[in-house]
């Protein structure tokens, strides 16, 4: 989705001295390994709904699933910003990461299997879902897959040196 390199921008203000910008390269292999995201959404009155999910990096962005009935899904029907974040929980070690951008559902069936297939391999057979009539299915329910192309991407470097370095895309 995303199919060209960010600009790359260190912040100065928020960066140790000795801080460099970190690499796109390094910033994508971190959401590709990262477990846990923190998803914000929009309730349609306004206040911010939070909540935590697995996601799967793949082709330039992040996809993540929910069932049609779920606060989530029904935020997104109103309005499809989102912000993924990850990292740690530590002040002084680990890089975390904020992905802002829209949420884009994903349909067509050859795509959800290999989002599917993607799913089971980095999360194990717990996450093994059939795909059919354009969504998920586990069991008895089912989710919608969205899609996530970054537009801006914000990442804390935590400890020697702290730094901030913000990729936008265009």
């Amino acid at each position: 989705m995303t199919d060209h390199d960010p600009q790359t921008r260190l912040d100065p203000r928020y960066s140790d001295p000795a801080a460099t910008a970190t690499d796109w390269a390094a910033a994508e292999e971190r959401l590709r390994a990262a477990e846990l995201f923190w998803i914000s959404t929009v309730r349609p009155d306004g206040r911010p709904h939070v909540t935590p999910l697995p996601a799967v990096w793949a082709d330039g962005a992040l996809h993540f699933c929910t069932g049609p009935e779920e606060r989530k899904a029904k935020n997104l029907a109103e309005n499809p910003h989102v912000v993924l974040t990850t990292g740690t929980n530590t002040w002084d070690k680990g890089h975390d990461l904020v992905v802002e951008g829209e949420a884009v559902r994903v349909t067509g069936e050859g795509r959800l299997r290999e989002l599917a297939a993607a799913w089971e391999a980095k999360y194990g057979s717990f996450w093994h879902f059939e795909v059919r009539d354009e969504a998920f299915h586990h069991g008895p329910g089912h989710a919608f897959v969205f899609a996530v192309a970054p537009r801006t991407v914000f990442g804390f470097g935590k400890g020697e040196p702290f730094s901030q370095t913000r990729w936008r895309f265009e």
